[in-house]
């Protein structure tokens, strides 16, 4: 067979090339399409439908799904749903739930060292930086290591939305030193329930949605539950009209949000990295939303439904440190426990010796525009 030889000019060799860098060209402008196939998860709260933490869930949700392009859906459900605020846990591990957006004080019955990934003791740190703790200082391997090895539970967790610090809370009366405490009847939560039975109070675990029932029954006769915001919704100001700020017994807490293990190991890795980082982008919103609607609830009850607010008696705050003193001594005992707490100590020695040193004194600011504004 006779071989023959392709004739190369200049004009075909540059409409080749005109085609071949047309191609490359329209390779290139490809969009980076995520190519995971869309998943619907089934979220639970621990929080009712009214609740100011199932707007914050929403912000966390309405993230994942914008960063997953619709391809990431979640189905959000208030407290009750499918199970009981303090369940929802269990309901994760099991399967009954994909996930849940709680805090860990709701199951410390299970090891109360979950308490601390939320409401532990305050050595000079607030919320943001024990939530920096948990993100630098080693936490999220220690609550890792708690979920997973020591309980056992098929569960990921994440955590989002440094909370102000939770006020003392509702009373019938005044509550203008520590010896006005002893005997009350109080709900609060988590290690805050040792911390303020060890002043004398008589103390009752309640989810939100069952206190005012409680109150109610008289199965309780004071209570702490979040912020002004949170509070207001649920009618506290309707059945008291003295409202504590400033406490040690929930200083640093934030949400945890948890996975269902084996769903979330099944999900794409784009997904769980969404999944992972909105619980950090809804921090910011959150944070955000709740100094605006905190500092404008307060004013209501302030000025609308004439609530006393006091800022919470220095007898009622040592005696709380006391009482951290002797339950941190009695759980010390548990070496798991104990390496928890010198974690956030060591942490708190050198990032609020930092932070105390260095920051304005943002008090004597305010009183010199505002004087005479803060309660004494």
């Amino acid at each position: 067979m006779q071989k023959t030889k392709a004739k190369v000019t200049r004009r075909g060799l540059l409409k080749g090339g005109a085609v071949a860098a047309a191609a490359g060209a329209g390779t290139l402008a490809m969009p980076n399409v995520s190519r995971a196939q869309t998943v619907t998860l089934k979220m639970q709260t621990s929080w009712g439908a009214t609740s100011p933490f199932m707007d914050m869930a929403r912000h966390y949700n309405e993230r994942a799904t914008a960063m997953a392009g619709g391809r990431l859906k979640i189905d959000l459900l208030p407290s009750g749903a499918v199970v009981k605020a303090f369940q929802v846990q269990d309901a994760c591990h099991k399967g009954a739930l994909d996930a849940a957006h709680t805090v860990t004080a709701y199951w410390y019955g299970k090891n109360k060292a979950a308490s601390l990934f939320g409401t532990g003791p305050v050595f000079g740190c607030n919320a943001s930086q024990i939530l920096a703790w948990i993100h630098f200082g080693g936490g999220k391997e220690l609550y890792r290591e708690l979920v997973q090895n020591i309980l056992k539970l098929n569960l990921v967790g994440f955590f989002s939305m440094p909370m102000p610090t939770q006020p003392l809370g509702w009373f019938k009366f005044h509550v203008d030193g520590v010896d006005k405490l002893k005997g009350l009847k109080y709900r609060t939560v988590g290690l805050a329930t040792d911390i303020m039975q060890g002043m004398g109070l008589k103390v009752t675990q309640l989810p939100g949605g069952e206190i005012m029932p409680a109150l109610e029954k008289g199965v309780i006769e004071a209570f702490e539950f979040n912020n002004p915001t949170a509070d207001s919704r649920f009618g506290a100001q309707d059945v008291s009209k003295h409202y504590h700020m400033g406490s040690y017994h929930q200083a640093a807490e934030f949400f945890e949000i948890i996975f269902n293990k084996g769903k979330f190991d099944s999900l794409p890795k784009e997904h769980q990295a969404i999944l992972e980082y909105s619980a950090e982008a809804a921090n910011t919103a959150s944070y955000g939303w709740a100094m605006d609607l905190y500092s404008k609830d307060l004013q209501k009850l302030i000025h609308e439904h004439k609530v006393n607010v006091y800022r919470t008696d220095k007898s009622i705050m040592l005696a709380q440190l006391a009482s951290w003193d002797k339950v941190l001594k009695r759980l010390n005992k548990d070496p798991f426990f104990a390496k928890i707490v010198q974690s956030q100590k060591d942490w708190s020695e050198r990032v609020a010796f930092y932070d105390l040193l260095n920051s304005a004194d943002y008090k004597l600011a305010y009183e010199h525009y505002f004087p005479g504004k803060l309660p004494s």
